[in-house]
């Protein structure tokens, strides 16, 4: 019986030993004692420079994860990177200053977070002055590659003077500055300029030649941008050349284009604007409308909405009538024939009372010997007009049937017939009798 208590004893014992190795290689949550040592941090940095920085950092007794730097201006984190620290020692690292637009001159805040595995944490945080740097010249480079040295006139302004096109689309950059500085580039995202991007920016003049581009670095202000608007409303660029602006206007009130450079030699769809003298009046039924500037062709046109859409003829007669097909086009037929691409559809005039107009000239708007176009319901396919709902009592004009040269519903010209060069005329469809009597009729001015 001694023997086998003096066993159990020994078992004990052991047992607790054991036990008590295992509890000292057990470390309960929450402890250490992280530290950091700040070593090497500038007072000073510019935007767009890095701050280098050097620390030391340790733990008494347990391993350390990771070292977390921020930058904080006005306690909001704009950069931060984070340095894996398995064990004590010096760590060492470069911190972009962003470069932003409308931040003056001030001071931020160098925050360092120190953390072990148990999730103990400290921190150590150092006061930076930062201002913006003071670039001796800024670079313009053109979409072809060319540059051009902006030069300063003024605290962050900066311009140059120099034969352009018309359309001097480029972007800028800013040279390195600093200890550690870094190139700034300045594009064109979102219709406006930021930082961090070479995309290029549509600076635009209202000629050709010798004229000034200039840029502030501060409050981005660039210029020069040709603005295109109406009703002092801006139109917005859908493509290159292309800028629209939906309004709704009512019938005989008086639109402002003067914000439209050049806009004297410009065509003007006149079956939806009446010009008198240097004013233009709408001379459509109240409504939405969306106005389209095709700087190319210096062309204003303009489509029926219904809401944000383009409108749709409606089962009451109102709405729209559009016109897809070959031999007629805006402002020319030559330049721009409609075709057989529903995007380029014109929408006819709606002038009341169920009725759609479109008004053309010969050999200009409208092939004089050789039509073949139709009347949709949409500016798509689907919804058709064909001689079952389309009638005429024109002498030069024929609704095809299938059987007189044209599909059914296509307009062509009668015969042994042309147009007049140089003659106005004007096509109206009448849907005052319901949508499937429709009646066209062509008249000479």
């Amino acid at each position: 019986m001694k023997k086998l208590i003096n066993y159990l004893t020994v078992s004990v014992l052991m047992t607790l030993m054991f036990s008590c190795q295992e509890d000292e290689l057990i470390v309960p949550y929450g402890a250490g004692e992280p530290h950091i040592e700040v070593v090497k941090v500038p007072t000073a940095s510019l935007f767009g420079d890095s701050l280098q920085y050097t620390v030391n950092v340790s733990d008494k007794s347990i391993d350390l994860s990771t070292l977390k730097v921020q930058l904080l201006f006005s306690d909001e984190v704009v950069a931060e990177q984070t340095l894996r620290t398995k064990s004590a020692g010096e760590y060492s690292g470069k911190l972009f200053v962003p470069f932003l637009k409308n931040i003056p001159n001030g001071t931020g805040m160098l925050k360092f977070t120190l953390e072990n595995i148990q999730m103990v944490k400290t921190t150590e945080e150092k006061v930076v002055n930062i201002s913006r740097p003071d670039f001796p010249y800024i670079n313009l480079i053109s979409e072809g590659g060319k540059t051009y040295k902006m030069l300063k006139v003024s605290a962050n302004k900066y311009q140059v003077t120099d034969e352009f096109p018309m359309k001097a689309a480029a972007y800028i950059e800013a040279p390195a500055v600093g200890a550690f500085g870094n190139k700034i580039q300045f594009g064109w995202e979102n219709k406006s300029i930021i930082q961090g991007v070479n995309a290029v920016i549509p600076f635009s003049n209202s000629f050709d030649g010798r004229y000034t581009i200039s840029f502030n670095t501060l409050t981005y202000e660039s210029a020069p941008f040709i603005r295109y608007a109406i009703n002092d409303t801006d139109m917005e660029m859908i493509a290159d050349d292309l800028y629209s602006v939906d309004l709704t206007v009512g019938k005989d009130e008086e639109l402002v284009l003067s914000d439209i450079p050049g806009i004297k030699g410009w065509w003007i769809d006149q079956d939806y604007i009446r010009q008198d003298g240097d004013k233009y009046y709408s001379k459509v039924i109240s409504g939405k409308y969306r106005f389209i500037a095709d700087v190319a062709k210096k062309f204003i046109k303009v489509e029926a909405l219904n809401g944000s859409d383009p409108a749709v003829l409606n089962p009451d007669g109102t709405g729209a009538i559009w016109i897809i097909g070959e031999g007629i086009g805006k402002p020319s037929v030559a330049d721009n024939q409609v075709g057989w691409d529903p995007g380029k559809a014109i929408c006819m005039a709606p002038i009341g009372e169920k009725k759609y107009q479109v008004t053309v000239v010969a050999g200009q708007t409208i092939n004089a010997t050789n039509i073949n176009f139709k009347f949709f319901h949409q500016k798509n396919w689907g919804g058709e007009y064909k001689n079952t709902e389309l009638t005429t009592n024109s002498d030069i004009i024929l609704v095809g049937d299938g059987t007189n040269g044209r599909d059914p519903g296509n307009l062509g010209l009668v015969a042994g017939k042309t147009l007049t060069v140089g003659s106005t005329y004007v096509f109206l469809v009448d849907l005052s009798e319901g949508n499937n009597k429709a009646k066209l009729t062509v008249t000479k001015q």
